[in-house]
């Protein structure tokens, strides 16, 4: 088929999730607001996404509905389409119920098992992308780019490199190297892609076929979501196994900051927030203080404050605030923590929680309204990650006048100014080494910083004198666009 070049910019943007209504982490909001930036700077973008329970219950009424052949299921997909009120962005759900319409997250159900199909699933999400890059949807939308983001969504490009007739270009973004989609190398007749792609320079990868190896092997370029997580998926430690692929494709490989919506994340009008404040008017952030211990059930003592929203897994390194939490406590700051993840880590907290009745409040689970009253209440913010791509919260949290302290790795390390380095230019504090101890050692800076309201003040307003909004970074996206548009 052959398509008219239009002068706009058309990308496809592939998703497994998006805020607010299928969210596991980062991906998510990235999802939503991403787009969004890329739509106000002139692309014409259509977010694909599956059809889960909880985006076709937030649909408008008025949305349109298109068949799409897929060879792997020898049948067609629906493909609903829909713009919705709150995110003013178009939507393309994947809509196959056999794979979606079920109960449960995006990737496990409801005890937290992963899907045994997601092969099935995922594959056929990135089928459906590289149709439609393979300008195969009626209605003549024809995207120059097919925009990937994560393992979920890597069988596009390899699709789109097999595809014989005139196609879209790739770009394979990466939000976290750690998540592979690995599968048994038996998989491939049924995903319809030939046994010649299964070799090294394909999407073989240590005896399986890797989803995540397909994107980064057969995309024309390649982004992440950091400069420095850029360059340290090139390690040994870090690239978990694609540090080769990684360095070999240097050149085709960027590192852009996530950005962060922030009509979302704004003090002076946040909806979950009872007091609203400011840069140039922090008078009420006391009182969102109040009112989060007040819900939570601390004691009402003015004392420092430290918050956590965390998924509760090894990377995030709370294993090393668990450490450190009564040491904390017996100097006197109390601990407001929200998240879920691993049982074990879930325990412990739950153990710390109910020695220090009144200390430490904790809260099981995601909750959207708590995230961001926590981000506003707290005087500090706790994010001692090993590894993080980019990492939203830390953003949120200057933005929010509450300083975070932050292991010095990928995005945390691009976004946070450190007061050990320069005390009239910090926005937080950093710690180098992964350990207990020194994190203990950034945290009792911090708390001694905190002491002194002219210091703390500085480093307060710094930190919400940022830009983390995503008006320069969608700008370089589009540069990475422009770079691969190339006719086919």
């Amino acid at each position: 088929m052959h398509m008219e070049k239009s002068d706009t910019l058309a990308v496809l943007f592939v998703t497994s999730e998006i805020s607010p209504f299928i969210k596991t982490g980062g991906l998510a909001d990235v999802s939503a607001s991403l787009p969004a930036a890329l739509q106000q700077l002139g692309v014409d973008i259509r977010v694909l996404t599956p059809a889960y329970p909880s985006l076709l219950e937030a649909l408008p009424t008025t949305h349109s509905h298109d068949n799409l052949f897929l060879s792997s299921i020898g049948t067609n997909v629906g493909i609903i389409k829909a713009i919705h009120p709150t995110l003013d962005i178009p939507l393309y759900l994947l809509d196959y119920p056999p794979y979606f319409h079920r109960t449960g997250g995006p990737y496990q159900d409801i005890r937290g098992k992963d899907w045994q199909d997601n092969v099935w699933r995922f594959g056929l999400l990135g089928e459906a992308a590289a149709a439609i890059g393979c300008f195969q949807l009626p209605h003549q939308f024809a995207p120059a780019i097919v925009h990937c983001n994560d393992w979920q969504t890597g069988l596009a490009p390899a699709y789109l490199h097999f595809c014989k007739k005139p196609h879209a270009s790739s770009l394979m973004t990466i939000h976290n190297l750690a998540f592979q989609g690995n599968f048994p190398p038996l998989i491939l007749p049924r995903l319809d892609l030939p046994w010649e792609a299964y070799n090294l320079n394909g999407l073989e990868f240590f005896g399986h076929v890797s989803f995540m190896k397909a994107g980064l092997q057969y995309s024309d370029a390649i982004t992440t979501v950091s400069p420095t997580y850029a360059q340290e998926i090139q390690t040994e430690e870090l690239g978990f196994g694609f540090n080769g692929l990684l360095h070999e494709r240097r050149e085709a490989l960027t590192g852009i900051l996530n950005g962060i919506h922030e009509t979302e994340w704004d003090p002076a009008r946040d909806p979950f927030l009872e007091h609203h404040y400011s840069r140039d008017n922090l008078a009420n952030k006391s009182k969102c203080k109040q009112a989060l211990k007040k819900k939570l059930g601390l004691d009402s003592q003015n004392s420092p404050l430290i918050g956590v929203v965390s998924r509760m897994t090894y990377q995030k390194g709370l294993d090393l605030f668990i450490e450190i939490a009564p040491l904390l406590i017996s100097s006197g700051a109390q601990l407001a923590i929200l998240g879920n993840g691993e049982a074990p880590l879930e325990n412990q907290f739950r153990d710390l929680a109910s020695r220090f009745p009144g200390k430490i409040a904790l809260r099981i689970g995601f909750d959207e309204a708590l995230a961001h009253q926590i981000t506003a209440g707290a005087d500090l913010f706790v994010m001692p990650s090993r590894y993080e791509p980019c990492g939203l919260n830390q953003m949120y949290s200057q933005h929010y006048g509450t300083p975070p302290i932050v292991h010095a790795t990928g995005g945390l390390a691009d976004t946070v100014a450190d007061f050990r380095k320069n005390p009239s230019k910090a926005t937080g504090f950093m710690f180098h080494e992964p350990t207990s101890q020194a994190l203990l050692t950034s945290v009792k800076l911090a708390l001694n910083c905190y002491q002194q309201q002219a210091s703390w003040h500085k480093i307060i307003k710094q930190g919400m004198k940022q830009d983390f909004s995503w008006k320069r970074n969608a700008q370089q996206y589009i540069e990475v666009y422009n770079r691969i548009n190339v006719s086919r």
